[in-house]
């Protein structure tokens, strides 16, 4: 696996051992960056949620893209493990933050975030049950931009809010959504 763009570009990052977790390839990853970049413009200054981070290969794509800081939550010991080992080969430490345990359990946010990247385990339905409960508990931002991955088969939609594209990539299926209180002005 290596960084995409960015000042990382080319860099590469290492997967966690064993097969629990299920690292975004390489070209799915970039066209979901590219479906980002189209909405966003750039990343400069956006504060980064990546939720069952795994590696943190997403987060640490928008790092390398100009983003202001990355949240990791991840639970798997093996992940953490090369979550840690990617932070510090890219000396990304000062400008990340990794929480241990289950997205799912997360309470009230301290801040919202910008931009979310979450891709949980396939075929869970735990997409939809953390895009949820995150809204009610604050954590996205009015204007916030949330990426989805899951399997092909499975589709992701939640009260509250919108969705603007869905586009598979291999066996993955990206989906961006919006809160729906910013499209009502």
């Amino acid at each position: 696996m290596r960084i995409i763009a960015g000042d990382w570009r080319g860099r590469n990052i290492v997967a966690p051992k064993g097969d629990t977790t299920r690292p975004t390839a390489d070209r799915t990853r970039e066209r979901l960056f590219s479906m980002l970049t189209s909405r966003l413009g750039d990343f400069a200054d956006l504060q980064v949620l990546d939720l069952f981070s795994g590696s943190g290969a997403l987060g640490l794509e928008a790092l390398s893209r100009g983003a202001a800081h990355c949240t990791f939550v991840e639970q798997d010991r093996e992940a953490l493990a090369a979550l840690e080992k990617n932070i510090t080969t890219l000396d990304a430490a000062t400008r990340s933050d990794v929480r241990i345990g289950s997205v799912l359990a997360l309470g009230p946010a301290r801040q919202a975030y910008d931009l979310v990247l979450m891709d949980p385990p396939y075929q869970t339905g735990a997409a939809s049950v953390a895009l949820d409960k995150l809204g009610r508990l604050g954590w996205f931002a009015p204007s916030a931009w949330i990426a989805i991955e899951t399997s092909r088969r499975e589709d992701v939609a939640v009260k509250g809010f919108l969705t603007d594209v869905v586009r598979d990539s291999g066996k993955a299926r990206l989906t961006l959504v919006r809160p729906e209180s910013r499209q009502k002005s």
